[in-house]
């Protein structure tokens, strides 16, 4: 479906994804199979690596199996049990009602980004788009190669910190964010069945199984901390292995990149699920933080509403942007706001030698509470 040329050169696309992580693909697949025309850009070649806790919650495994999303070559791991620890090491376990499985990024965006293409979807690999300006009802996107494409609807799927938020002048990039995100791959002699997540001083850190008998190491640290001791390798050194659970797996674990995933600088300050006019999906919609990892079942899930809202726009006819634009933002916010501010919430407890104490006492003292912010943290399973 062509609506046809724009300014005389260029034609009139559909539907442009920026970003090709698991919100973008999954929505791009979705509206392909729906018979709409995507071009999807994505601003490195697949397979890579991708900061992430790499962990999913079972809400979205209907929904991934019942569109054949998964890919059938990989056994991934099944975890059902969450352990929390204190700076001092203090540990509290539970087991996880619903339950996830962990799966890297490298293989389920690769296996995603393979449908994709083999089902039609126009993939732009090593692209990046520099600016999206809106005009007269349709987009300019200007790409790092010096292509201009234009676009009837765009999906932000960028991930969590892009200079196109800036381009945009949202309103969180005003201030410097402060976080960093380090993930590697390791193998060590941990539960399989386990997710735990690990306080530290002005951070915490995640680990659990993924496929191939290695395990996800991710922690969100301080950039001001990194700034103090001037590298990762000081920083861990005088904050990350003060936890003894995690300095026991640091000294006897298999580091199998040569070098850690790094972000930079990022935020979970709050944003908005619709930004001049694009309809931003996963973390370009808001970042949740990782209670127990919940950052790539919020994005599937998101990118199955994005593309509901896209396709009932189709078939109606009759549904102005506007309208679309509203009911994706309240869709979104009715499904994952509150999600994503208890999260913030809950964050607050962690990365402090007193609160990380105070949290784990509590949560021993009462198990109703842990499993309330659990729940509150995960959404239900859907198809």
């Amino acid at each position: 479906m062509v609506y046809g040329l724009s300014k005389g050169v260029n034609v009139l696309k559909e539907i442009v994804v920026i970003g090709g992580g698991l919100a973008g693909l999954v929505s791009a697949i979705l509206l392909n199979r729906n018979g709409l025309e995507v071009t999807l850009i994505e601003k490195k070649t697949y397979p890579f690596h991708r900061v992430c806790g790499e962990y999913i919650s079972n809400e979205v495994r209907p929904f991934l199996e019942s569109h054949q999303l998964l890919p059938d070559h990989i056994e991934t791991s099944k975890i059902t049990q969450f352990e929390f620890t204190s700076i001092k090491g203090k540990s509290l376990s539970l087991p996880l009602d619903l339950g996830g499985f962990g799966i890297s990024r490298y293989v389920l965006d690769e296996h995603l980004a393979s449908i994709a293409k083999q089902e039609g979807v126009d993939v732009r690999e090593k692209t990046t788009v520099s600016d999206a300006v809106f005009h007269e009802d349709s987009f300019t996107l200007k790409l790092n190669n010096g292509e201009e494409i234009e676009a009837k609807i765009v999906i932000g799927a960028y991930g969590k910190n892009a200079n196109l938020d800036k381009s945009l002048k949202r309103s969180f990039t005003s201030k410097r964010a402060p976080f960093i995100g380090v993930k590697r791959h390791i193998k060590t002699d941990f539960p399989i069945d386990k997710i735990a997540l690990h306080n530290f001083e002005n951070g915490y850190c995640g680990i659990s199984a993924i496929e191939s008998d290695k395990y996800n190491l991710c922690y969100l640290g301080s950039r001001a901390d990194l700034r103090q001791y001037g590298n990762l390798e000081a920083m861990e050194a005088a904050t990350v292995k003060r936890n003894p659970h995690l300095k026991d797996i640091f000294e006897n674990s298999e580091m199998i990149f040569e070098k850690p995933e790094v972000i930079n600088e990022f935020t979970f300050a709050p944003k908005t699920a619709v930004e001049n006019h694009i309809l931003m999906a996963g973390d370009s919609a808001g970042l949740i933080t990782p209670l127990c990892g919940n950052g790539m079942a919020l994005a599937i899930h998101a990118a199955k509403i994005v593309s509901e809202c896209i396709l009932d726009h189709y078939k109606k006819g009759s549904l102005d942007r506007d309208t679309l634009e509203k009911k994706y933002s309240n869709q979104w916010q009715q499904l994952f706001a509150k999600r994503l501010w208890v999260g913030r919430q809950t964050q607050k407890l962690f990365g402090s030698k007193i609160t990380s104490e105070l949290t784990v006492s509590l949560m021993q003292n009462s198990k109703f509470i842990a499993k309330a912010i659990m729940k509150q943290t995960h959404g239900q399973p859907f198809d």
